[in-house]
């Protein structure tokens, strides 16, 4: 009779433990995974010579997908496809046989089973490719958000092998084709791996490793646009969870709606945004080597590029737990 009360107490002690409340948890433990020195080694090879400028289904992109893969794959973050393989393949007749087959990267991280909502955090990996002798390594655009995304997720599957899920799934979503019209994030939009309506918001970061000339006697700050555009609770949370974890300086410049770049339009939330789907998108702003061969990884500010990318996971970590989605208050379809 003991040692069946003692099995009994041990089944629930170990039960217990790996149940536990996501609430009672400080995020700020599995943020410090977040690094410079680990965002700079996964940088140095993403945005390399031998990812040929990772152009739209050509050898370099393949090899910066496998690269992707092989991460996920190493820290135990699975796929959401039901044959297991991390590659939502996009044939060229998507394109009209204008480009080559080419493919989405998908991780995903369970949610508790409380709920079938999900969190999407995107970046798009692909860049220009070749010109002439030229290799566009596109460090900055995007390889600071495809690096990003690698270790905001690592910093959650740390918190889920501790035993703390999300109550949401969380979707990293790396985007193929972005360059060539966002056409890989619209893909994903109307062939969704789960139900659109049950996506609660999209975070996407494109180009968040560099300061503008705006900023360059004052680097501690983050472009947010799209974050009101939608949904003032988003807004709201953003706001909050950058003051109580990050400081940093939230400038809106090109959020304005009558912004001459339309930047809002410019990159993969959009295709989130267009089904209602509250939006932000995180950004540096603009540079001499936007779309230059001289984009490369030794001008990424990498303290930097830590600090944002943790904004990004708090925010997130906010979303992804919180009782209820965020309000759209402002939609935009009939």
């Amino acid at each position: 009779m003991r040692i069946i009360y003692l099995f009994l107490c041990a089944t629930f002690f170990f039960a217990c433990k790996a149940q536990k409340e996501v609430s009672d948890v400080d995020p700020e433990i599995y943020a410090q995974n977040i690094k410079a020195q680990t965002l700079k080694d996964k940088l140095y090879v993403f945005a390399s010579d031998e990812f040929e400028g990772r152009d739209t289904g050509k050898e370099g992109q393949k090899k910066a997908a496998k690269f992707i893969e092989n991460f996920y794959k190493s820290i135990g973050v699975t796929s959401p496809l039901k044959d297991g393989s991390y590659f939502q393949e996009i044939p060229s007749s998507y394109f009209n046989d204008r480009l080559p087959d080419t493919e989405n990267v998908l991780g995903f991280i369970p949610g508790d089973g409380s709920t079938d909502e999900i969190l999407v955090l995107s970046a798009h990996y692909d860049h220009i490719g070749v010109k002439g002798d030229k290799i566009f390594n596109g460090a900055d655009d995007d390889g600071s958000g495809s690096v990003a995304l690698l270790e905001i997720a690592n910093a959650f599957k740390k918190a889920v092998d501790d035993g703390f899920k999300p109550k949401r799934g969380i979707l990293f979503l790396h985007v193929t084709a972005e360059e060539k019209g966002l056409l890989g994030s619209k893909y994903y939009s109307e062939n969704p791996v789960f139900p659109i309506d049950a996506t609660v918001a999209n975070l996407n970061t494109d180009m968040i490793g560099r300061v503008d000339d705006d900023h360059k006697d004052n680097p501690n700050y983050f472009y947010l646009i799209g974050s009101d555009r939608l949904s003032t609770e988003l807004h709201e949370i953003s706001e909050a969870t950058n003051e109580k974890y990050v400081q940093l300086e939230l400038d809106y410049k090109y959020n304005a709606k009558d912004d001459p770049n339309r930047f809002y339009y410019r990159s993969d939330h959009y295709n989130f945004a267009k089904f209602d789907i509250p939006v932000i998108f995180y950004f540096n702003g603009t540079h001499d080597d936007y779309h230059q061969h001289t984009d490369t990884p030794d001008k990424i500010n990498y303290e930097l590029l830590a600090k944002r990318a943790k904004l990004i996971f708090y925010t997130a970590w906010e979303i992804a737990n919180r009782d209820k989605r965020p309000f759209v208050d402002q939609p935009t379809r009939k």
